[in-house]
């Protein structure tokens, strides 16, 4: 009766709807949905904690500095008690932890299933790939056999696995492209002042991408797809061109294609300045 009493006092001082800013993501759900798993963090943050307390961001929403992506998993669950996820999900990891961080020891449980077998089928895929290189190996040591080369013992087994795995990458196009501005004088001899790249876009199969640019890759736009598909919707967490671009390098892709349109959007009235503003793409592709 005591936690019922508390709950109602403490629901005077939350509106009945309440928006989060979770991680740069905003989400408006209802206050009995926040408190609707007792002990969770989220409970505690709702139920035995005045508004005052809380962080909120500039415009007064409550702000929790985790996944945005994520927590709309999370929120989920708290509505119904499912767990419901889309096919290929590729961050079960992740929203384990994020359920641990909030509280919901249900929630992690029923992750542990799904987070078993993707390690039980990345091992099957690991088993796979060495039998394979273990296949192009024993090839190359027969095509060396018949060029008088002398490969045997286990000293040349290093080598020759680097070799092989070089070779097996996966062949493939990616696509960069950013958007960017810069205002024109009217003579047009003078220096072009120049904007900073704001975002650099990464079309391509999720796969490559994946290998290419790994933790920079921002996937929170377009985080269903299975790595086989392709996407055009992922962007760089940093904006310079020429780390991208050494990345791409390392990765054994060359530039094979580029192309980039202008157009003038705004033309200031006292200087007769131009504001241009260009589109800008960059194909690489590894064989």
């Amino acid at each position: 009766m005591a936690m019922t009493e508390k709950s109602s006092e403490d629901f005077s001082h939350f509106p009945e709807i309440i928006e989060l800013n979770v991680g740069g993501q905003v989400y408006i759900t209802r206050y009995p949905t926040l408190i609707s798993v007792p002990g969770s963090l989220l409970w505690e943050m709702f139920s035995e904690k005045k508004p005052c307390s809380l962080i909120q961001d500039n415009k007064g929403r409550f702000f929790v500095d985790r996944d945005g992506f994520l927590f709309r998993y999370v929120l989920d669950y708290m509505r119904d008690r499912k767990l419901v996820l889309p096919d290929h999900f590729p961050e079960c990891g992740r929203l384990q932890r994020e359920a641990e961080y909030f509280k919901l020891p249900e929630l992690v449980k029923m992750l542990a299933p799904k987070i078993n077998k993707i390690n039980s089928v990345g091992n099957d895929l690991c088993e796979n790939d060495l039998e394979e290189l273990s296949t192009n190996i024993d090839i190359t040591c027969n095509l060396s056999s018949s060029n008088n080369i002398q490969v045997s013992g286990p000293n040349y087994l290093p080598a020759l696995t680097a070799n092989t795995a070089s070779d097996l990458r996966k062949a493939g196009f990616i696509t960069i492209g950013y958007r960017g501005s810069y205002t024109l004088g009217r003579d047009s001899q003078t220096d072009a002042k120049f904007r900073r790249v704001a975002r650099i876009m990464v079309c391509g199969k999720i796969s490559l991408a994946k290998e290419v640019f790994g933790d920079t890759l921002n996937e929170s736009r377009d985080p269903d797809r299975p790595p086989e598909r392709y996407t055009s919707r992922y962007y760089l967490k940093f904006t310079f061109l020429e780390q991208a671009f050494d990345k791409l390098a390392d990765a054994g892709f060359h530039m094979i294609a580029c192309n980039s349109t202008g157009t003038c959007t705004i033309t200031h009235d006292q200087t007769d300045d131009k504001i241009w503003t260009s589109y800008t793409e960059y194909v690489f592709f590894r064989e």
